[in-house]
């Protein structure tokens, strides 16, 4: 490759595009914005419209139909700029999924309308209401990446402008939506573009940005290690750079060699092709997302990084393909994992957990207070929940209603599913110490979870997400795209706003 064709490709991996610029409007008027956006809470009280600019004309839009939650208006104000106005209804103590729902369905009225200066208001929705809006907001002018000719004149939004919030810091809601964005814009990369070596070079620059520190474990290092599972998987890939990849995030004034507070895991397949059980053309199409996990937990340690969070965090990403060829895995492979467990090898397209025994195993012997992995893992999960929700799991019983507090907050829902030893039985092998899954699929996400188990300490707390909503045709909640970023919210407002690892010392 030329240095000029490595520049270009090098330049795709990561965001170019600098987010909006996010103000507090000084005035009341709308003559500079292109659009308003105004999210009012039902029943909306009398004078709830005189604190926006021409109040008597978003009056006249609320009244001219029966107002009811859920839906969205439109119309344009009395001025030169002939300012898009788009009001959308609440009900009185609306989830925040409802919330970003909503803000998501109203900035699709600006699809096609090339607004660059966008207001947002709230009429009785408070913090919680701009919130939604930033974060849909901010979403709708992510650019995803595209390799085709640029369009002539296409505009995006470059300046959000928040009305009547003076005391609405959007510091938090603005760098979790670039963290959910970096996820977005990772997973939808091409394959031959986010190979292993694009994903090591990608995180290289992010740990250079933000002071991150990072390790990559190459297959030579993961070898001393007997790291044979992941290795295992990453056979077929011979030659393609397949490592683990670990970064750390310091706060000011930590040790640089302490235990973390949390690790973050990943599973990083940059493309499957289900191995020696070879997917079939529709199953195999859309598997370069299949490393969203790892976009997951990296955006997350970024994310704490720029906010400077009192939490010390790892992210080990399991980073590698599962391809087809004569050096591959097969079915009844025995294999030896990093913590000395063996495992009997059913299905080569099960990779997924077979990488992540290995990172798990690692992540580990650093002895965090508390472990998080996120894995696009199972079509159990996406069974058992469509795409609307991720399933969860954890070793400590408590930590359940923690879990699903945490998805609810953050308007990416979550469910927890058991984690009962009995389901171990499924996964006996008679000639390992544990079946990497059971013949049938029947339960395979709850079986997944049970191996996944082995390769973490009892005595460290620990939550697997199942990310069945990673990809959603049509979007979800306020991302109007099929890849969704799920898991960024929902970390964060864990471990940030829920202070998890704050609580379990």
């Amino acid at each position: 490759m030329s240095s000029r064709a490595s520049a270009a490709h090098e330049s795709l991996l990561l965001p170019l595009a600098r987010a909006p610029a996010i103000t507090h409007a000084r005035s009341r008027s709308a003559e500079d914005l292109d659009a308003l956006l105004v999210i009012a809470t039902l029943p909306v009280a009398a004078d709830a419209w005189r604190a926006l600019p021409q109040g008597a004309r978003w009056r006249t839009l609320h009244v001219r139909s029966a107002a009811q939650a859920g839906t969205v208006r439109t119309t344009h104000l009395a001025n030169e700029r002939q300012t898009l106005a788009v009001l959308g209804y609440l009900k009185t103590g609306a989830s925040p999924f409802e919330c970003l729902s909503l803000a998501g369905r109203m900035l699709k009225e600006l699809a096609g309308r090339g607004a660059r200066h966008v207001g947002l208001a709230s009429a009785g929705g408070g913090d919680a209401a701009l919130e939604a809006l930033l974060a849909a907001t901010l979403t709708h002018a992510f650019a995803l990446p595209s390799l085709r000719a640029p369009k002539h004149g296409e505009r995006r939004v470059t300046r959000i402008a928040l009305l009547n919030a003076r005391d609405f810091d959007p510091r938090y809601a603005a760098t979790v939506t670039a963290g959910t964005n970096l996820v977005r814009w990772l997973t939808a990369l091409p394959p031959n573009l986010l190979d292993a070596a694009g994903y090591r070079a990608a995180l290289t620059q992010l740990a250079r940005q933000h002071a991150l520190t990072l390790r990559w474990l190459d297959e030579r290092a993961l070898k001393r290690l007997n790291a044979n599972a992941f290795l295992a998987v990453a056979a077929a890939s011979e030659g393609a750079g397949a490592g683990i990849a670990h970064l750390s995030y310091r706060p000011a004034g930590a040790r640089a060699a302490a235990s973390p507070d949390v690790a973050l895991i990943g599973k990083g397949i940059l493309f499957d092709t289900g191995g020696v059980n070879l997917k079939s053309h529709r199953s195999m199409l859309d598997m370069h997302t299949d490393m969203s996990g790892s976009a997951v937990a990296l955006a997350t340690l970024v994310a704490l990084a720029q906010l400077r969070a009192p939490i010390a965090a790892d992210a080990w990403l399991a980073i590698t393909e599962n391809r087809i060829g004569p050096r591959g895995y097969k079915p009844q492979d025995v294999i030896r994992a990093a913590n000395g467990v063996t495992i009997q090898v059913i299905h080569s397209d099960a990779e997924g957990r077979m990488v992540l025994a290995d990172t798990l195993a690692l992540a580990a012997r650093t002895r965090p207070r508390f472990m998080l992995d996120f894995a696009t893992l199972t079509g159990a999960c996406i069974y058992a929940l469509t795409e609307r929700m991720s399933g969860v799991f954890t070793n400590r019983e408590a930590l359940a209603a923690r879990l699903i507090e945490a998805g609810r907050a953050s308007g990416e829902r979550v469910w927890a599913f058991p984690f009962a030893e009995d389901y171990d039985q499924d996964i006996e092998s008679k000639v390992a110490d544990i079946a990497q899954c059971a013949v049938e699929g029947k339960g395979d996400h709850i079986h997944a979870t049970r191996f996944l188990a082995r390769f973490v300490p009892e005595d460290i707390p620990w939550a697997h997400v199942d990310l069945a909503a990673a990809t959603r045709s049509g979007g979800l909640a306020h991302v109007t795209t099929d890849v969704t970023g799920f898991g960024v919210r929902f970390a964060l407002e864990l471990l940030v706003r829920q202070n998890l690892p704050g609580a379990l010392t």
